[in-house]
């Protein structure tokens, strides 16, 4: 029993857990062609459309435009993607009606986070590189032009992405499977107050203060300073972790609190009925 326990427990126990949690969304999300062409699609299409308006501000005498349009539509793909893509991962298991079988398992909520988190991370590189590609090809824009600057905003992005993405898992099981739409609007709904694609100046004096609680407005503030020869602003960087490491601390605290109230009230075995 104790070799048993420990074996559960043990590392390597828990490295398989992840690895299998990997290896499932990779299989579950190859097999989905429908999953495939939806990752590409509305990032693509945002690209285009904005490309083409970047082209268009070229064309009447504003080049900077075409860096800051582009730039903002690339990074903030980022957010979205992983956002949408954690929460998507999750959704499947309630949608296969596997949810329960998920978390009745030796499997822990660490465990379940990291492995989505790993695969996550992987669709996201790929998309990111299919789109900076296709900016580079059509547009004659590359990522790259932002400089060392680009590995923390893509950091930062990132880990708000997976904050937003965590408290739409954590709203679904609260609350059940009629808020599974926050999944596909949670991120768009911070969209206007990220300065993506105008600065927080812009804003009225309310939607200003709440800005500057979003992680992504400083990094897309940044951004533009940059791209006009600014440099790089590390207080904005710094404000911008700081806000994150709140906003995924509350996520995880909101995510575990959901799934007690789940297990004890067996809201889990309701799931995909």
């Amino acid at each position: 029993m104790t070799t048993l326990a420990h074996d559960v427990a043990g590392g390597v126990a828990r490295r398989r857990r992840v690895a299998g949690i990997v290896r499932r969304d990779f299989y579950a999300t190859r097999r989905n062609g429908g999953r495939i062409v939806e990752i590409l699609f509305w990032p693509v299409l945002e690209l285009v459309i904005w490309g083409f308006v970047s082209v268009f501000l070229r064309a009447n005498n504003v080049p900077i435009a075409v860096s800051v349009l582009l730039g903002a539509v690339l990074l903030w793909q980022v957010v979205g993607r992983a956002q949408g893509d954690l929460a998507a991962m999750f959704l499947h298991d309630v949608w296969s009606r596997n949810l329960l079988n998920v978390f009745v398992s030796p499997l822990s909520l660490g465990e379940f986070l990291a492995g989505h988190v790993i695969f996550g991370a992987a669709l996201l590189t790929a998309n990111s590189l299919v789109m900076s590609g296709l900016a580079l090809l059509l547009y004659g824009f590359g990522i790259t032009t932002i400089g060392p600057a680009l590995v923390p905003f893509l950091v930062l992005l990132v880990a708000m992405g997976w904050g937003l993405g965590m408290v739409a898992i954590a709203v679904v099981i609260r609350f059940g499977e009629s808020t599974q739409s926050i999944a596909w609007v949670l991120a768009a709904a911070f969209q206007p107050f990220a300065a993506v694609f105008y600065p927080v100046s812009v804003l009225p004096p309310a939607a200003e203060a709440l800005a500057h609680a979003v992680p992504a407005s400083h990094i897309f503030e940044g951004m533009r300073g940059v791209l006009a020869g600014q440099g790089i602003d590390w207080s904005g960087l710094a404000v911008a972790a700081v806000l994150d490491v709140l906003l995924l601390a509350g996520a995880l605290t909101f995510l575990a609190h959901a799934l007690r109230h789940a297990r004890r009230t067996g809201r889990l075995s309701k799931f995909g009925e």
